[in-house]
């Protein structure tokens, strides 16, 4: 089990390690268990939706999605109808009409764990859910600092820690997002071009906002390494921590690097043209030295220390199935 959280198999409260009983916030469920959740639920896509849903490398079936993410679904319904009972409530013992808000799920996560497809699932399958709520997708990669930036600042090559991004916009993102101030605007990002795009993606009050990104539950500092009086997750209503142990994600990484050298890489028009001609032997040695040098210390430094601070951690096996859910006790 990843460091950090320790909780048996369907159990709640403390774990016995070793001789020391260690107190947890989480309950734990196996498959079996998470399934049968969603007893009952019918499962609103096909095998060409959820082709078009999968990230690349990302091995995933109707069954899983029928045993992980129809019940995570469900029970993210029911916070989402839970928010509003209260909003209704407050609103009425305050005496003061207030807008309604998008209620924001945070989905966070290593480079190549699978949380961009975790993230599209949640959109399609919450969209489908009791009186069709309007889901928009954000992912943070459009406010990392464009590349001219991060070359000037010397950071090209820390692309995806916390100070590659423009964490004051992004932060005002949501803040106005979850004020309720309507068409409020995201920066998109292009993977090809490996930069910033000047088209923006609109979002306009939303009934759910789904916001994918490594860093999102992460504390972070401020100027000076003063600690931020507000963070990103003080905006959620509800977070997804993809985890996986880092020699599994490393090997995702490697093979979907090497599934890019065969496709999009392709493209003289691409960013990573350069490695299109490398043989496998060379392929495999390129992206275990982009994982040993920037997204491995990346993830052990930033991402990881952050999923004990989620809702909900999706435990992911080495052959991309889920085998594990963890929910932080009410």
């Amino acid at each position: 089990m990843p460091d950090g959280i320790a909780v048996p198999d369907g159990t709640m409260g403390a774990v016995t390690v070793g001789t020391r009983a260690q107190v947890s916030p989480f309950a734990a469920f196996d498959r079996a268990s998470w399934r049968a959740l969603a007893a009952g639920s019918t499962l609103p896509l096909d095998a060409a939706d959820l082709r078009e849903l999968a990230s690349l490398g990302d091995r995933i079936d109707l069954d899983e999605v029928a045993t992980v993410y129809l019940p995570l679904a469900r029970l993210l319904d029911l916070h989402v109808s839970a928010s509003r009972r209260l909003w209704s409530a407050q609103t009425e013992f305050l005496g003061a009409r207030t807008d309604k808000v998008p209620f924001v799920i945070g989905v966070a996560g290593s480079v190549a764990v699978g949380k961009s497809t975790t993230a599209r699932l949640l959109q399609a399958l919450l969209a489908a859910g009791p009186g069709s709520p309007r889901v928009d997708l954000v992912t943070t990669d459009g406010f990392l600092l464009p590349n001219a930036v991060l070359e000037s600042r010397g950071l090209l090559q820390r692309k995806g820690f916390p100070e590659s991004y423009d964490r004051r916009s992004l932060l005002r993102f949501l803040a106005d997002v979850k004020s309720g101030r309507p068409e409020v605007s995201a920066p998109l990002y292009s993977h090809q071009a490996y930069d910033v795009l000047p088209e923006r993606q609109r979002v306009d009050s939303p009934d759910i906002l789904v916001l994918e990104g490594l860093n999102v539950l992460q504390a972070g500092s401020g100027a000076g390494g003063r600690v931020p009086e507000v963070f990103l997750s003080d905006f959620f209503d509800f977070s997804v921590y993809v985890d996986a142990t880092e020699h599994d994600v490393e090997q995702w990484y490697v093979e979907r690097f090497l599934a890019l050298r065969r496709t999009a890489f392709q493209d003289s028009a691409a960013y990573f043209h350069r490695f299109a001609g490398l043989t496998d032997e060379q392929a495999i040695e390129t992206a275990r030295g982009i994982w040993g040098a920037v997204n491995g210390p990346n993830l052990r430094r930033n991402i990881a220390p952050t999923r004990s601070r989620a809702r909900l951690v999706l435990q992911k096996a080495a052959d991309h199935s889920v085998r594990r859910v963890l929910l932080r006790k009410l």
